[in-house]
C-alpha cells in the first residue's frame, strides 16, 4: 500500500485563517513537505508551525525566484522525488501551500508530478484575493459582475487593455510592477478607486489607497479596484 498526497492550502498568513481541516491533517502527518526561498525560510512552514508534530519527517523544497522556470522546475523535480520515495513506503505526505493549493499555488507543480501515481487530496485554503478585499472592506462583486484577476508581470499595454474591460480588479504579484501598475492605472482615472495591500491578515499588513503606496511593494502585495461608487448596492 502507497501513501496519499494532500495538498493542503494554508491561507494567506494569518494561522487562525486555516481550514479545521488543514489542522487536523498537519497535525497528524507523518511527513510535511513545503517549498522555501532558496537558502532561506519557509513562509509556508511559519504558517503552520505549532501544529506541526516534533516527529513529522520534513522535506524542504528549496525553490529560486527567478524568471527562467528551468531552475524551479528542477526543484519541483527534486521535491516529487523525495515526496514518491515517502509515499512508496506507505507514508502519508502533507504538503503545505500558502493561500490555495490551486491558485497560483505551488502545490500543483507536484500534483502535475505525482497524481497520476498516487492517491492525492486538495484541500482549498483562503485565497489572498479574499483575504485582501476583506482586509480592505472592498466587496468585489454582486449580481452579474465580473471580477477579473491580472497578474502584476503581464506587459503594460495589456494590463490596460485588461483593466480597461473590466468591472473590479485584482492585480496580484505586485512587487517589482507597482510603478507600472499605478501608472495605468492613473492614466485610466481610476486611481481613487484602487487600494494597495500587501502582507494581508500579517502584524506587517498594509492597507491604503493605492496613491498612497509605498515606492517599493513586497511579492506578497496585491492592488484591488472597483469601478462604480456602490457596486454592492
Amino acid at each position: 500500500m502507497t501513501g496519499k498526497l494532500y495538498g493542503v492550502g494554508l491561507g494567506p498568513g494569518d494561522p487562525d485563517l486555516m481550514t479545521l481541516r488543514s489542522v487536523k491533517l498537519i497535525a497528524a502527518a507523518e511527513v510535511v513537505a513545503y517549498p522555501a526561498l532558496a537558502g532561506g525560510a519557509s513562509f509556508a512552514r511559519s504558517i503552520a508551525a505549532e501544529h506541526i508534530p516534533a516527529t513529522a519527517h520534513e522535506i524542504v523544497m528549496d525553490v529560486p525566484m527567478t524568471v527562467e522556470r528551468g531552475p524551479a522546475q528542477a526543484a519541483y523535480d527534486a521535491g516529487a522525488a523525495k515526496i514518491a520515495a515517502q509515499l512508496e513506503q506507505g507514508r502519508d505526505v502533507v504538503v503545505l501551500c500558502e493561500g490555495d493549493p490551486f491558485f497560483y499555488g505551488s502545490f500543483m507543480y507536484l500534483f502535475a508530478r505525482l497524481s497520476n501515481r498516487f492517491e492525492c487530496e486538495v484541500v482549498p485554503g483562503v485565497t489572498s484575493v479574499t483575504a485582501c478585499a476583506a482586509r480592505a472592506r472592498m466587496p468585489l462583486a454582486a449580481r452579474n459582475e465580473r471580477v477579473t484577476i491580472l497578474p502584476g508581470p503581464l506587459p503594460e499595454a495589456e494590463l490596460r487593455l485588461r483593466i480597461e474591460g473590466a468591472e473590479s480588479v485584482a492585480i496580484m504579484k505586485v512587487g517589482r510592477h507597482l510603478a507600472k501598475i499605478r501608472n495605468v492605472i492613473s492614466d485610466l482615472g481610476l486611481l481613487a478607486q484602487a487600494t494597495y495591500i500587501e502582507r494581508a491578515s500579517l502584524p506587517q499588513e498594509v492597507v491604503v489607497p493605492l496613491k498612497d503606496a509605498p515606492e517599493n511593494a513586497p511579492y506578497f502585495s496585491m492592488i484591488l479596484l472597483t469601478k462604480g461608487a456602490d457596486p454592492w448596492l
